[in-house]
């Protein structure tokens, strides 16, 4: 080892040059990351692959320019430099950086990162007077000449560069070492690769035009990163991330209060951003750093409804009161993304490119800004959903710059906003690679997957013991859980097991199989489709508890006291089962309401043999929904909340064209399996976090901020009714008495506005966070995990892991590899939560897409089904919100339009608009017009008109239109309990949808099924027609996670006079 001196010219926080020098350490031997390796180098980790036809050796302006070329995996046998590494560290952002590491970490990128500053022979000392690039372009040229004599001339290296003097330099002085720019690279070695040639020209493009606007600064400079740090611990500052209003997205913006060091106590919550000035250059998502303004200039929230979200008036007289506001003065973090864009109109492109090639393109986000980007195929991309990147956004211009980097496909086709939906929450979900299937095991009609005897022989069997039986949506496909119920010799005890598929025997820890569903970390299921994170043959085969066949699984089994169902013992472990029967809810509630129905198991029995099992059925299904009563009582006890979601099911045809809406029906069984569900995640959490007290994945539910629950308040008050919400047990026996006789809609709503003021569920890492904040808020858990969905969500995934590891700690002592740090498990669970967030989003998006593709093809004005009555939910100062519950729909009525006209009533009903005016209450909203007055209430029954606003740059919306104050329909009080009934309509609507489902079966009959040796190549779209029901309880209405919708106005809709 040699000790040298490096000299660095660094710039300073406060941008001023500054020389460094450093001790330098130089060594003969440096891992060269090649499995080609003659030397014998110590190469651990990732190893280049032999089988490719060069290496090559991306000098620093490509990396740091051209990062994204190198991403494509079809570039293989890449080597990255040290020098290269350090500068992207160095000189880009956060986020540049990051996206480097994760191409280095990623096993399927083959890609490696070559140390040449520490190895003796490639390091350069920096002449005088050598600039900075021409120093850093040698040192890789260097790393490049290295590595080929080092592999003994048995690769030919490549070193692509945008240095034109770098070429002509170094080009000829070795044979074995070719150094060409990075488009001559790809026209020689790529030429098919369409999709790199088009990103290079358009990153290359925006790099030549990247010269700025003009010298005049449009927002003021970002503050130093040690000032802003400074004043964040002093508590002059305010830490956040940015959170855009998309209904008013030029003017609104909230940073949330996280309890930095600020001292003022008038900070409660949000603080706002009034207008893009203040918001100096920030995007929705970013971590910014805010100053308070002057109490004078304090604004307040904008309480009128906005007639379509890109258009924003100043509405001065409808702010609320005013609340702390304030400014950005830097960015700690850019958390920018890939964006869908559409260009602007054709004249808009003409008119704005007379003088230069940039043009602002319009993204699919209401809450991002237009962009700047450098084309020559405006015209060409009209009409079509384009991917862009953000580059930069200098001081001294209006909008961002960024870049093309592909076509999406076609606005307004159905594939092209599905895929636009994925990309905009950042999903990606390619089929999986060939790579992984290969870990699969074959199970084929030739070669039938067979159990591991030695496996069999470490397993408690189960299959001859227990009827173990699966009840899950119609159709279902990955069947992640079972049950069984059994009285135990002496008829004193029952036991009690839930069985959960053992996706840990198939995907190993580290394999490909395994980093694919860490990355992708769920399952997303979208309105006609769904994309799985295990391959077809784990999540609909060999992982997937169906019925009639032998299965591993993970159990817990519960003995419990006959007559008081307390737990006597628990034991887990892995097991063998099979399932005897695979129910569906609607079968499953049927048995249980004494109906006679099909069992298919038993479809092939006669006489007394079928009687004999269906009574066993029925015994263990009655038994299971007592314990599982039981279960709900006790959580009851602790104040557990039973809530409200808005789900609806699009029913499509064959061709996925929507038939109906079908809003969901919740029946007793479900709440059964979701107890049963919620008591096994709860006692493996309290066995992995006792076990792993600072190691263990569990799930809290953190207690909503008071000042959520105000509408809530409000609302219920104006029907006389009286909410607590000082604990969860105050607030769900308010809501539990917060019933009307006359209309059983009021508790739903009221349910609905509990569930939005709910803050977010999240997975954590106990070691991360104190025990007082284990606590589950909706479940009232003291201690819960997710274990019962395995093959559909990976945190299931990590914590079967760790009880096993648990279970090996109890019996052996030690494990036999360690735990992944409190650290590394935090990250995990903080990406987890990230794409959790974007399934829950992605799905919601997906249902609002299906909707406004129902209304579409409707003639509003002649059809019925456009006409439906609403229930008055929120007052605003031009309109009310408003909820039609036969569609599950949401949006903005409005009383007054542009003109100033107002919505008059006649003596029948009808609508019409008039000159008039305005008067909002806290409960209510009048129109005075010269026909009289008319006042609206809360919770009142009116009848609206639903159709589509089409948008070219946006995604469609549905709109409300009040054409009657009276009720469409008469409200008929229940005489079931709330939501055991079916009304008359939806009866028709699920008939038309059976109907529907029984034509695309016999269609799909008369189709050439796919082979078993094609189900693992194909992505599954197989539209689920109950999808995640049994989830309902745990995640929508209980876990409060799906429900989560924060305090935004769901404003799609224009009124049109």
């Amino acid at each position: 080892m040699i000790k040298i001196e490096k000299v660095l010219h660094l710039n300073s926080s406060k941008g001023r040059k500054v020389r460094v020098v450093r001790e330098h350490y130089v060594r003969e031997q440096v891992p060269c990351g090649s499995s080609l390796c003659q030397a014998g180098c110590h190469n651990d980790g990732k190893v280049l692959s032999g089988d490719v036809t060069h290496y090559v050796v991306p000098d620093v302006g490509v990396v740091r320019d051209f990062l994204e070329i190198l991403e494509f995996r079809e570039l293989q046998g890449i080597v990255l430099t040290q020098t290269a590494y350090q500068t992207v560290q160095h000189t880009r952002g956060r986020r540049h950086y990051n996206r480097l590491r994760a191409l280095l970490k990623d096993p399927r990128h083959d890609c490696v990162l070559f140390a040449n500053e520490f190895q003796q022979y490639c390091y350069c000392p920096r002449d005088k007077g050598e600039s900075q690039d021409k120093w850093h372009t040698r040192n890789v040229y260097n790393a490049a000449v290295w590595y080929y004599n080092h592999l003994a001339g048995l690769q030919p290296v490549v070193m692509i560069t945008e240095d034109i003097n770098a070429i002509s330099e170094f080009s000829a002085l070795n044979s074995g070492v070719y150094v060409i720019s990075t488009q001559e690279y790809l026209l020689s070695f790529w030429p098919d690769l369409q999709a790199a040639h088009d990103l290079y020209n358009s990153i290359a493009q925006t790099l030549q035009e990247r010269e700025s606007e003009g010298v005049e600064k449009v927002y003021a400079e970002h503050l130093p990163a040690e000032v802003m740090e400074a004043g964040i611990k002093s508590g002059r500052y305010i830490q956040g991330i940015l959170s855009v209003n998309k209904h008013r997205a030029q003017n609104e913006a909230f940073v949330r209060y996280e309890g930095s060091a600020s001292k003022n106590t008038e900070l409660n919550s949000d603080v706002l951003i009034n207008g893009a000035k203040h918001r100096n250059r920030a995007v929705h998502g970013d971590v910014v750093v805010i100053e308070l303004l002057p109490r004078n200039e304090w604004k307040g929230r904008t309480m009128a409804l906005t007639e379509g979200q890109g258009e924003e008036q100043p509405l001065e007289e409808t702010q609320s009161q005013p609340m702390p506001t304030g400014r950005v003065v830097g960015i700690l973090q850019r958390n920018w993304r890939d964006y869908v864009v559409t260009f602007p109109p054709l004249e808009e492109v003409q008119s704005q490119s007379r003088n230069s090639q940039k043009i602002l393109v319009i993204p699919w986000d209401y809450r991002i800004p237009k962009i700047r980007i450098s084309t020559q195929q405006a015209e060409a991309l009209q009409d079509q959903r384009v991917i862009v990147r953000l580059d930069l956004w200098e001081s001294t211009s209006v909008y961002p710059n960024g870049h093309c980097v592909r076509v999406l496909g076609k606005a307004g086709e159905l594939e092209t906003e599905i895929q636009t939906i994925l990309l905009e929450n950042c999903i990606h979900v390619p089929p999986f690679s060939e790579a992984q299937l290969r870990e699969m095991p074959v199970n084929t009609e030739e070669i039938r997957w067979q159990m591991d005897s030695s496996e069999v022989s470490s397993r408690r069997d189960l299959r001859d013991t227990h009827l173990v039986f699966s009840i899950d949506p119609k159709g279902c496909e990955d069947v992640d859980d079972t049950l069984s119920v059994r009285p135990l010799p002496g008829g004193k005890q029952l036991e009690l097991g839930v069985h959960i598929a053992d996706v840990t025997y198939f995907v190993r820890e580290g394999s490909l199989t395994d980093l694919e569903a860490r990355s992708r970390a769920t399952t997303y299921y979208l309105a006609d489709r769904r994309y799985d994170m295990l391959p077809a043959v784990l999540s609909a085969d060999l992982c997937s508890l169906l019925g009639g066949v032998d299965r591993y699984a993970m159990s817990v089994l519960w003995e419990l006291d006959a007559e008081t169902l307390d737990v006597c013992t628990v034991w887990y472990g892995r097991t063998l089962i099979r399932s005897s029967y695979q129910l569906h809810y609607e079968l499953a509630q049927s048995l249980l309401n004494g109906e006679v129905v099909e069992v298919p198991e038993l479809s092939q029995l006669k006489g007394s043999q079928r009687s004999q099992k269906l009574a066993e059925l029925l015994q263990a299904l009655e038994t299971l929904t007592r314990v599982a009563r039981h279960l709900r009582a006790q959580r009851d006890k602790g104040g557990a909340l039973e809530l409200e979601g808005v789900e609806v099911r699009a029913q499509l045809d064959e061709e996925k064209n929507i038939t109906a809406l079908v809003p969901k029906q919740p029946l007793e069984v479900h709440e059964t399996v979701a107890e049963c569900m919620i008591y096994a995640n709860h006692w493996v959490a309290r066995k992995i976090q006792e076990n792993f007290p600072h190691q263990a994945l569990l799930r809290h539910h953190p207690p909503p901020k008071q000042e959520f629950f105000n509408h809530l308040i409000d609302c219920a008050k104006a029907r006389g009714f009286s909410i607590d919400t000082r604990s969860n047990r105050a607030l769900a026996d308010s809501l539990e008495q917060a019933v009307d006789p006359r209309d059983p809609l009021v508790n739903k709503l009221l349910r609905m506005m509990a569930t939005q003021a709910m803050s977010n569920a999240l997975y954590f890492s106990t070691g991360a966070c104190p025990e007082e904040q284990y606590y589950h808020y909706g479940l009232a858990l003291d201690r819960y995990t997710h274990f019962t969905s395995p093959i559909r969500r990976y945190a299931d995934v990590l914590v079967h892991r760790l009880l096993m590891a648990a279970i090996q700690l109890e019996k052996e002592g030690s494990l036999s590899k360690p735990l992944a740090s409190n650290k590394e498990l935090e990250e995990l669970v903080q990406h987890i939560n990230n794409k959790n967030r974007a399934a829950q989003h992605a799905q919601k998006q997906s249902t609002e897409l299906f909707q406004c593709l129902y209304f579409r093809d409707k003639d509003s004005n002649t059809d019925e089904r456009c006409v439906a009555d609403a229930v008055i939910y929120a007052v605003r100062a031009n309109g009310f919100l408003a909820f039609v519950p036969q569609y599950g729909v949401k949006g903005a009525v409005y009383l007054k339009d542009r003109e100033g006209q107002v919505v008059s009533i006649d003596g029948n009903g009808r609508c019409e608009w008039k000159a008039g005016t305005l008067q909002r209450y806290p409960d209510r909203i009048s129109t005075c017009t010269s026909i009289g007055t008319h006042t609206f209430y809360l919770f009142d029954h009116v009848t609206v008109r639903i159709s589509v606003e089409p948008s070219r740059c946006h995604a469609d919306s549905l709109c409300l239109e009040l054409i009657s104050n009276k009720p469409h329909c008469p409200v008929q009080p229940e005489s079931q309990p709330a939501g055991r009934g079916r009304s008359e309509l939806v009866q028709e609507v699920v008939r038309w949808a059976e109907e529907a489902s029984l034509q695309a079966e016999e269609e799909r009959v008369r189709k050439p099924k796919l082979s078993r040796e094609e189900r693992p190549f194909r992505q599954s779209r197989t539209p689920n027609l109950y999808v995640l029901l049994q989830e309902i309880s745990e995640l929508a209405l209980l876990d409060l996670s799906v429900c989560q919708i924060r305090n935004t106005e769901e404003q799609t809709c224009t009124a049109s006079s």
